[in-house]
């Protein structure tokens, strides 16, 4: 080849880049930017060893923390290492034919090809050989339970209801599609937890598919999704203590409830977590009792023998949009269930467990809903443990039982389902008491340790007022908006909507950089009757 078609590139920056440098001086080993090299100096290294060394592995939580860049060039650690660098670097730097090969970097294997392209790409898939694959804990019987747990609650109470505004034919069919879509997504966000070390969260699987603007807008839903949860635990103990005690009204028993509700916001997790016991067989009692009265009673109403007067189809697209919202809160447990697939011994197996769970929670939220619709008819409650004590000829004794067990769960359980949002509050507001003591000097002087025990004092205090206003504020709202069958319909309608079902379906397209039919059309309905839904719950409000 003669020296007229010869030309000169960059050794490093141009063949990296496609690029021909026809006229500029070629860059020496002083002139190359070393902070934006988008693959490491050549030296002997081992695979994985460019992003290994940027995790900081914690014992206690089993997650990995990225504190520098992903892209640090490796620096030779021997003088063996440096003769070899500089050597390749002055090699590098001369004018390269075209048709020449020069071994730029050391080849890599397959599998560190594959990996580095993984982490290069936000929307792949980041498989690391490192710590993270520690198995978990929790057997897939454990995960099962707490899944189920998570999923079976207080959305069962307005099953019923749903049923009487959707009529039987839209409201078996609702029942089931929401339950089936919800542990699609719930698989889909547990597979991101799994290929991902770095994802730990709901927020973080936000911020993996559509990046760090999406964060505000997780936080925000999470957020109002747990205030609606206090405010319908309230307005759920107030109800129940006004069927027994029905002297003094649903308003003042909420008040009066200020004096319970406060003090257990300052109680320890450990104390707290027995709420969730008493959740549970609270549920499964209710589901009894509420078979055994139906079976007990032979004439109209409230008896499955001699079913009340119900509907095929719904009344009024106010109540269907209703219907929606109440339907869909029942299946809002997609914050928690990622970590569940984390903690699991056999993770292969998520998939399995979930849909055991969501068949078993759907089934359940079904046969209650059917029951109690062909009791009560068009006539149920918001809630259907008040027509227990309305309609004689049940068992006083025992559903007086289970309304106090109703009305004891609310006030045990209000602590722990709130705590997620008291505590990011706290760190919202920088009063959390979770601030380390590196902050103040090394020194044990008098000043430093005044200081310090201020801060302490004056955070104390800050995350007081902060809980109390918090416990107060949920009171309000659940005086101002009573109708429990409302605040259902607006949590089920506008945050179990958008985070369970429409946030994981949009995730999947942005992830896979694919749109299905069966996606795209689960996304344009779930926006069609969150919205729909919201619209009505929030007109059902100023009635």
């Amino acid at each position: 080849m003669s020296s007229t078609s010869r030309v000169v590139c960059s050794s490093y920056v141009g063949l990296a880049h496609g690029t021909l440098a026809h006229d500029e001086p070629e860059p020496g080993p002083a002139d190359v930017d070393e902070e934006n090299l988008l693959t490491p100096r050549p030296g002997p290294y081992t695979p994985h060893e460019a992003f290994i060394s940027n995790f900081d592995w914690d014992e206690d939580d089993l997650v990995f923390s990225a504190y520098t860049s992903l892209q640090q060039p490796i620096q030779p650690s021997n003088e063996n290492q440096n003769q070899n660098y500089r050597e390749h670097v002055t090699a590098a730097s001369r004018p390269t034919r075209v048709d020449e090969r020069t071994a730029l970097l050391p080849r890599l294997s397959e599998e560190s090809e594959e990996t580095s392209a993984a982490i290069t790409s936000r929307h792949s898939a980041v498989s690391i050989p490192t710590k993270s694959d520690v198995i978990g804990q929790s057997t897939f019987n454990q995960t099962l339970f707490n899944a189920t747990g998570l999923l079976l609650g207080i959305g069962m109470l307005s099953e019923p209801l749903a049923f009487s505004y959707a009529g039987w034919v839209l409201g078996t069919l609702l029942i089931i599609l929401y339950g089936s879509i919800t542990c699609y997504t719930a698989k889909f966000l547990a597979g991101i937890v799994l290929s991902d070390p770095r994802v730990r969260s709901y927020a973080d699987i936000g911020h993996k598919a559509f990046g760090a603007r999406s964060v505000p807008l997780v936080n925000f839903l999470f957020c109002f999704e747990t205030f609606s949860v206090g405010v319908v635990l309230v307005t759920l103990y107030a109800d129940s203590l006004n069927a027994i005690v029905f002297t003094v009204s649903p308003n003042t028993y909420k008040l009066l409830g200020l004096v319970i509700l406060i003090p257990t916001v300052f109680l320890p997790l450990p104390l707290l977590s027995y709420a969730s016991l008493l959740g549970i067989v609270s549920t499964v009692f209710l589901i009894i009792v509420v078979f055994v009265d139906g079976l007990s009673k032979f004439d109209a109403p409230g008896s499955l023998w001699s079913p009340a007067r119900t509907s095929f189809s719904f009344c009024n697209l106010e109540e269907l949009g209703l219907a929606f919202g109440l339907f869909m809160a029942g299946f809002g447990a997609h914050a928690a269930l990622p970590s569940l697939a984390r903690d699991m011994a056999e993770p292969h197996r998520f998939n399995e467990a979930m849909n055991y769970s969501f068949s078993f929670a759907t089934t359940v939220y079904a046969l209650i809903g059917i029951v109690g619709y062909l009791m009560f008819g068009n006539d149920v409650n918001d809630e259907i443990s008040q027509n227990l004590l309305q309609v004689p000829g049940y068992s006083p004794a025992l559903n007086k039982l289970v309304l106090w067990m109703l009305v004891l769960t609310p006030l045990t359980k209000f602590a722990l389902s709130t705590r997620p949002l008291n505590i990011a509050l706290e760190a919202l507001f920088g009063i959390d008491g979770n601030t380390s003591d590196d902050v103040f000097e090394a020194d044990q002087k008098s000043s430093v340790i005044l200081a310090r025990n201020l801060n302490r004092s004056l955070k104390r205090v800050l995350v007081a007022c902060e809980r109390i206003t918090f416990v107060c504020l949920t009171v309000a709202v659940s005086i101002l908006v009573p109708n429990f069958g409302s605040i259902m319909a607006i949590l089920g309608s506008f945050s179990v909507f958008a985070l369970c079902v429409i946030g994981p379906i949009a995730a999947k397209m942005s992830l896979e950089r694919k749109v299905t039919a069966v996606d795209i059309t689960i996304l344009i309905s779930s926006v069609v009757m969150a919205l729909w839904g919201t619209a009505a719950a929030f007109l059902s409000t100023t009635r």
